[in-house]
């Protein structure tokens, strides 16, 4: 085992688009001690999500920020190297929130354990992880598509917004998908079965909802926010439901967020919008992750994963790639090689 852990702190509070100099990168020992019930993790694969930028700010959340000097907060894949925990054994493939390093020491209650038989490490951080849980309990719980019914999503070509439209034709829903460029259009139409794309770098998103939604969008699955959220709430149907996962287009913002104009719409319309985190659904996350699995292996979903490699110090140009459309599925970092 290498005896240095190296890592990606967090520098300074980022000030709109984070800069490279927003980390750190730094070193450590790694522990040659471990105390009861602790285990030792080596990072094989690190999740990049848009919602880690909403951590690098000191601002009131759904969860307490990342603290300036810290380890920066990531969702991660591994395999137990060293074990005081009953129930995880080295040589176990697991997922948890170890961080931005080569090596995390968590409590073994806090990881996941998963099998790499059925899926792939990095499809783990996707489909059959924070993303795919996103999406099964945020259309399937909040959206309640029938069939019939007409799904819109933003970001669709995401990790989120990829699975949430598989999962409405799956309800026997028409699904629309809203992202940028030819390539990712292409991508939600033919590889995951979208009904029609609207491109908005190179067409009027309120055209283009107009054109496929002719009788209004009864779920409007939100991850970007801004004027995107905008042009589906001026479209809803009678009864709609909006689903507010997030908002990328805001995350970076150096002035006032801009918020909905035609929030009347909701009213007009007798619509709802409702927020909500993964973390609401704790309790039935191992419910969700199983019904998945099983579509993932009936081929009635699938799964994409964007791999980037290079280990830890690729993280913060890699990490802003979420924000310039770079990634097509889930954007993960390799860090290590496994064993």
């Amino acid at each position: 085992m290498d005896a240095v852990n190296h890592q990606i702190r967090l520098a300074a509070r980022p000030d709109g688009l984070p800069k490279p100099s927003d980390w750190s990168h730094t070193e450590e020992p790694i522990p040659e001690e471990l105390d009861e019930g602790q285990v030792l993790v080596k990072a094989l694969y690190v999740s990049l999500d848009p919602a880690m930028r909403g951590w690098m700010n000191d601002a009131r959340s759904y969860i307490a920020p990342v603290g300036v000097g810290e380890v920066m907060r990531a969702l991660v894949a591994g395999r137990v190297v060293a074990s005081k925990h009953p129930r995880r054994a080295v040589g176990d493939y697991v997922t948890g929130m170890l961080g931005v390093q080569e090596y995390g020491v968590v409590n073994g209650d806090g990881l996941g354990k998963v099998d790499t038989s059925l899926a792939s490490l990095p499809t783990y951080l996707g489909t059959l992880g924070m993303p795919g849980m996103t999406a099964y309990f945020g259309l399937l719980d909040i959206g309640r598509p029938v069939e019939g019914e007409t799904v819109v999503v933003s970001g669709a070509a995401g990790a989120v917004g990829g699975v949430v439209g598989q999962l409405a034709k799956l309800q026997g829903a028409r699904a629309i998908g809203i992202a940028g460029g030819a390539e990712k259009c292409e991508y939600i139409a033919q590889e995951l079965g979208f009904d029609a794309a609207i491109d908005y770098k190179a067409q009027d998103v309120r055209e283009g909802l107009r054109e496929h939604c002719r009788k209004g969008v009864d779920v409007y699955f939100d991850n970007v926010g801004g004027e995107i959220l905008d042009a589906a709430l001026a479209r809803l149907a009678r009864h709609a439901r909006v689903v507010i996962c997030g908002a990328i287009s805001q995350y970076n913002a150096d002035e006032q967020l801009v918020g909905p104009a035609n929030y009347l719409s909701l009213l007009v319309n007798h619509a709802t919008m409702t927020g909500f985190v993964v973390s609401d659904y704790g309790d039935r996350y191992l419910d969700g992750a199983r019904e998945m699995a099983g579509w993932l292996a009936e081929g009635k979903i699938v799964a994409r994963e964007d791999v980037a490699t290079g280990g830890v110090e690729r993280f913060p140009e890699t990490f802003l790639g979420l924000f310039e459309g770079r990634n097509i599925g889930k954007l993960v970092l390799q860090v290590a090689q496994d064993e």
